[in-house]
Protein backbone atom coordinates (compact mmCIF):
# COMPACT_ATOMS: atom_id res chain seq x y z
CA UNK A 1 0.00 0.00 0.00
CA UNK A 2 1.33 3.43 -0.96
CA UNK A 3 -0.30 4.94 2.12
CA UNK A 4 -1.84 3.69 5.34
CA UNK A 5 -5.18 5.01 6.52
CA UNK A 6 -6.13 4.33 10.12
CA UNK A 7 -8.84 5.73 12.34
CA UNK A 8 -8.69 6.33 16.07
CA UNK A 9 -11.53 7.41 18.34
CA UNK A 10 -11.60 11.01 17.16
CA UNK A 11 -8.84 11.27 14.56
CA UNK A 12 -7.58 9.77 11.33
CA UNK A 13 -3.98 8.86 10.57
CA UNK A 14 -2.55 9.05 7.05
CA UNK A 15 0.94 7.59 6.71
CA UNK A 16 2.94 7.96 3.50
CA UNK A 17 4.26 4.45 3.07
CA UNK A 18 7.33 4.25 0.81
CA UNK A 19 10.13 4.40 3.38
CA UNK A 20 12.58 2.70 1.00
CA UNK A 21 12.18 5.74 -1.32
CA UNK A 22 11.98 8.41 1.41
CA UNK A 23 8.21 8.41 0.89
CA UNK A 24 8.63 10.01 -2.53
CA UNK A 25 5.31 10.52 -4.26
CA UNK A 26 3.99 8.39 -7.10
CA UNK A 27 0.82 9.07 -9.08
CA UNK A 28 -0.91 6.36 -7.05
CA UNK A 29 0.14 7.99 -3.77
CA UNK A 30 -1.10 11.43 -4.80
CA UNK A 31 -4.52 10.00 -5.64
CA UNK A 32 -4.61 7.85 -2.50
CA UNK A 33 -3.69 10.76 -0.23
CA UNK A 34 -6.33 13.01 -1.80
CA UNK A 35 -8.94 10.28 -1.35
CA UNK A 36 -7.87 9.66 2.26
CA UNK A 37 -8.10 13.35 3.15
CA UNK A 38 -11.60 13.57 1.71
CA UNK A 39 -12.64 10.33 3.41
CA UNK A 40 -11.52 11.67 6.79
CA UNK A 41 -13.18 15.03 6.19
CA UNK A 42 -16.51 13.38 5.41
CA UNK A 43 -16.44 11.36 8.65
CA UNK A 44 -18.20 13.26 11.44
CA UNK A 45 -16.31 11.22 14.06
CA UNK A 46 -12.93 12.50 12.79
CA UNK A 47 -12.02 15.74 14.55
CA UNK A 48 -8.45 15.99 13.24
CA UNK A 49 -6.22 14.36 10.62
CA UNK A 50 -2.60 13.46 11.43
CA UNK A 51 -0.24 12.98 8.48
CA UNK A 52 3.26 11.53 8.78
CA UNK A 53 5.78 9.40 6.89
CA UNK A 54 6.73 5.77 7.37
CA UNK A 55 10.19 5.12 8.80
CA UNK A 56 12.32 7.59 10.72
CA UNK A 57 14.21 9.37 7.92
CA UNK A 58 11.63 11.10 5.78
CA UNK A 59 8.25 12.75 5.82
CA UNK A 60 8.15 13.10 2.02
CA UNK A 61 11.01 13.69 -0.42
CA UNK A 62 8.70 15.08 -3.10
CA UNK A 63 7.73 13.56 -6.41
CA UNK A 64 9.52 10.40 -7.49
CA UNK A 65 12.15 11.59 -10.01
CA UNK A 66 11.92 8.36 -11.97
CA UNK A 67 8.16 8.28 -12.46
CA UNK A 68 6.19 11.18 -11.04
CA UNK A 69 8.28 14.08 -12.35
CA UNK A 70 8.41 12.77 -15.95
CA UNK A 71 4.62 12.34 -15.83
CA UNK A 72 4.22 15.96 -14.67
CA UNK A 73 6.65 17.49 -17.19
CA UNK A 74 5.07 15.53 -20.05
CA UNK A 75 1.59 16.68 -19.12
CA UNK A 76 0.38 13.14 -18.41
CA UNK A 77 -0.30 14.03 -14.77
CA UNK A 78 -2.33 17.21 -14.18
CA UNK A 79 -0.40 18.62 -11.21
CA UNK A 80 -0.02 22.25 -12.22
CA UNK A 81 -2.09 21.63 -15.37
CA UNK A 82 -5.83 21.69 -14.75
CA UNK A 83 -5.85 20.00 -11.35
CA UNK A 84 -9.13 21.81 -10.64
CA UNK A 85 -10.70 19.57 -13.26
CA UNK A 86 -9.27 16.47 -11.60
CA UNK A 87 -9.98 16.95 -7.85
CA UNK A 88 -9.34 13.32 -6.97
CA UNK A 89 -5.65 14.12 -7.58
CA UNK A 90 -5.71 17.34 -5.55
CA UNK A 91 -3.45 16.13 -2.75
CA UNK A 92 -2.05 19.66 -2.33
CA UNK A 93 -5.58 20.97 -1.64
CA UNK A 94 -5.23 23.81 -4.11
CA UNK A 95 -8.90 23.60 -5.07
CA UNK A 96 -10.30 21.32 -2.35
CA UNK A 97 -11.41 22.60 1.05
CA UNK A 98 -10.79 20.14 3.87
CA UNK A 99 -12.59 21.54 6.91
CA UNK A 100 -11.04 19.10 9.38
CA UNK A 101 -7.75 20.37 10.90
CA UNK A 102 -4.69 18.66 9.43
CA UNK A 103 -1.68 18.12 11.69
CA UNK A 104 1.67 17.22 10.14
CA UNK A 105 4.20 15.14 12.07
CA UNK A 106 7.38 15.73 10.05
CA UNK A 107 9.73 12.88 10.85
CA UNK A 108 12.66 13.72 8.57
CA UNK A 109 13.21 15.07 5.07
CA UNK A 110 10.39 17.20 3.66
CA UNK A 111 11.54 18.41 0.26
CA UNK A 112 9.84 19.63 -2.92
CA UNK A 113 6.33 18.13 -2.80
CA UNK A 114 6.91 17.36 0.88
CA UNK A 115 7.39 21.05 1.69
CA UNK A 116 4.50 21.94 -0.61
CA UNK A 117 2.11 19.54 1.07
CA UNK A 118 3.24 20.84 4.45
CA UNK A 119 1.89 24.27 3.48
CA UNK A 120 -1.57 22.73 3.04
CA UNK A 121 -1.61 21.55 6.67
CA UNK A 122 -2.72 23.57 9.68
CA UNK A 123 -0.41 22.59 12.54
CA UNK A 124 3.15 21.35 11.91
CA UNK A 125 5.44 19.51 14.28
CA UNK A 126 8.94 18.66 13.08
CA UNK A 127 11.49 16.32 14.60
CA UNK A 128 14.95 17.73 15.22
CA UNK A 129 16.53 16.02 12.18
CA UNK A 130 13.94 17.33 9.68
CA UNK A 131 14.99 19.43 6.69
CA UNK A 132 12.89 21.42 4.25
CA UNK A 133 13.24 23.03 0.85
CA UNK A 134 12.00 23.50 -2.69
CA UNK A 135 14.88 22.25 -4.87
CA UNK A 136 12.81 22.19 -8.08
CA UNK A 137 14.55 25.27 -9.51
CA UNK A 138 17.91 23.47 -9.37
CA UNK A 139 16.43 20.80 -11.66
CA UNK A 140 15.06 23.36 -14.12
CA UNK A 141 11.57 22.90 -12.71
CA UNK A 142 9.13 25.12 -10.84
CA UNK A 143 7.11 23.94 -7.83
CA UNK A 144 3.58 23.08 -8.95
CA UNK A 145 1.89 22.33 -5.62
CA UNK A 146 0.89 25.81 -4.51
CA UNK A 147 4.11 27.26 -3.06
CA UNK A 148 4.09 30.41 -5.21
CA UNK A 149 0.76 31.31 -3.64
CA UNK A 150 0.95 29.85 -0.13
CA UNK A 151 4.55 30.35 0.95
CA UNK A 152 4.66 34.19 0.73
CA UNK A 153 1.42 34.24 2.72
CA UNK A 154 2.74 31.96 5.45
CA UNK A 155 6.26 33.30 6.02
CA UNK A 156 7.99 36.63 5.26
CA UNK A 157 8.15 37.41 1.53
CA UNK A 158 11.94 37.63 1.37
CA UNK A 159 12.37 34.22 3.03
CA UNK A 160 9.80 32.68 0.73
CA UNK A 161 11.64 34.03 -2.30
CA UNK A 162 14.96 32.79 -0.91
CA UNK A 163 13.54 29.27 -0.62
CA UNK A 164 11.90 29.38 -4.06
CA UNK A 165 14.77 30.96 -6.00
CA UNK A 166 17.83 29.28 -4.49
CA UNK A 167 16.51 25.74 -4.06
CA UNK A 168 18.61 25.47 -0.90
CA UNK A 169 17.61 23.28 2.02
CA UNK A 170 16.69 24.87 5.30
CA UNK A 171 17.20 23.36 8.72
CA UNK A 172 14.49 22.68 11.25
CA UNK A 173 15.81 25.59 13.33
CA UNK A 174 15.47 27.96 10.37
CA UNK A 175 12.00 26.64 9.59
CA UNK A 176 10.94 27.24 13.17
CA UNK A 177 12.41 30.73 13.27
CA UNK A 178 10.58 31.85 10.12
CA UNK A 179 7.28 30.34 11.29
CA UNK A 180 6.97 27.52 8.75
CA UNK A 181 6.47 25.03 11.59
CA UNK A 182 4.92 25.24 15.06
CA UNK A 183 7.24 23.15 17.17
CA UNK A 184 10.50 21.17 17.10
CA UNK A 185 10.66 17.91 19.08
CA UNK A 186 13.16 15.13 19.62
CA UNK A 187 13.60 12.46 16.98
CA UNK A 188 10.83 9.88 17.32
CA UNK A 189 8.54 12.23 19.25
CA UNK A 190 6.73 13.88 16.34
CA UNK A 191 3.67 11.65 16.30
CA UNK A 192 3.26 11.92 20.06
CA UNK A 193 3.38 15.72 19.85
CA UNK A 194 0.86 15.70 16.98
CA UNK A 195 -1.49 13.61 19.09
CA UNK A 196 -1.27 16.15 21.90
CA UNK A 197 -2.52 18.83 19.51
CA UNK A 198 -5.26 16.45 18.35
CA UNK A 199 -6.26 15.90 22.00
CA UNK A 200 -6.53 19.65 22.52
CA UNK A 201 -8.65 20.11 19.38
CA UNK A 202 -10.94 17.23 20.43
CA UNK A 203 -11.88 19.08 23.61
CA UNK A 204 -13.51 21.87 21.60
CA UNK A 205 -16.80 22.19 19.78
CA UNK A 206 -16.36 20.18 16.54
CA UNK A 207 -18.67 22.39 14.50
CA UNK A 208 -16.88 25.52 15.68
CA UNK A 209 -13.48 24.00 14.82
CA UNK A 210 -14.54 23.19 11.26
CA UNK A 211 -16.19 26.58 10.74
CA UNK A 212 -13.10 28.40 12.05
CA UNK A 213 -10.88 26.60 9.56
CA UNK A 214 -13.31 27.18 6.71
CA UNK A 215 -13.53 30.89 7.50
CA UNK A 216 -9.74 31.23 7.54
CA UNK A 217 -9.14 29.30 4.30
CA UNK A 218 -11.89 31.08 2.38
CA UNK A 219 -10.81 34.45 3.72
CA UNK A 220 -7.24 34.04 2.51
CA UNK A 221 -8.34 33.95 -1.13
CA UNK A 222 -10.37 37.18 -1.23
CA UNK A 223 -9.90 40.88 -0.34
CA UNK A 224 -10.24 41.66 3.35
CA UNK A 225 -13.64 43.39 3.11
CA UNK A 226 -15.09 40.41 1.26
CA UNK A 227 -13.44 38.08 3.77
CA UNK A 228 -15.30 39.79 6.61
CA UNK A 229 -18.65 39.11 4.92
CA UNK A 230 -17.62 35.50 4.29
CA UNK A 231 -16.51 35.11 7.90
CA UNK A 232 -19.83 36.41 9.21
CA UNK A 233 -21.82 33.95 7.11
CA UNK A 234 -19.65 30.95 8.02
CA UNK A 235 -19.29 31.70 11.74
CA UNK A 236 -23.03 32.33 12.08
CA UNK A 237 -23.59 28.61 11.57
CA UNK A 238 -21.48 27.90 14.64
CA UNK A 239 -23.07 30.66 16.73
CA UNK A 240 -26.58 29.40 15.92
CA UNK A 241 -25.78 25.80 16.87
CA UNK A 242 -26.76 23.71 19.87
CA UNK A 243 -23.06 23.48 20.75
CA UNK A 244 -22.97 27.28 21.09
CA UNK A 245 -25.62 27.00 23.78
CA UNK A 246 -24.03 23.99 25.49
CA UNK A 247 -20.55 25.52 25.84
CA UNK A 248 -21.49 28.59 27.90
CA UNK A 249 -24.07 26.57 29.87
CA UNK A 250 -21.43 24.00 30.84
CA UNK A 251 -19.04 26.79 31.83
CA UNK A 252 -21.62 28.36 34.13
CA UNK A 253 -22.45 24.96 35.63
CA UNK A 254 -18.76 24.21 36.14
CA UNK A 255 -18.75 20.99 34.13
CA UNK A 256 -17.24 19.72 30.90
CA UNK A 257 -19.37 20.50 27.83
CA UNK A 258 -21.04 17.68 25.94
CA UNK A 259 -20.75 18.83 22.35
CA UNK A 260 -22.84 17.14 19.66
CA UNK A 261 -21.39 18.80 16.59
CA UNK A 262 -24.69 20.45 15.74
Amino acid sequence: MSIKYEKGDDRAYITLNRPEAHNALTEEMVTDIAEALNKADEDDDVLSIIVTGAGDDAFCAGGDLGSMIPAITSGEFPLGRGIAEDPEKDMMLKHTLIRTPIIAAVNGVALAGGTEFLQATDIRIAEEHATFGLPEVSWGLAPAGGSHTRLPRQIPYCRAMEILLTGDRITVEEASKMGLINEVVEKGKGLEAAEEYADSIAENGPLAVRKIKEAVIRGLSVPMEQAFYSEEAIVSDALDSEDAKEGPRAFMEKRDPEFQGK
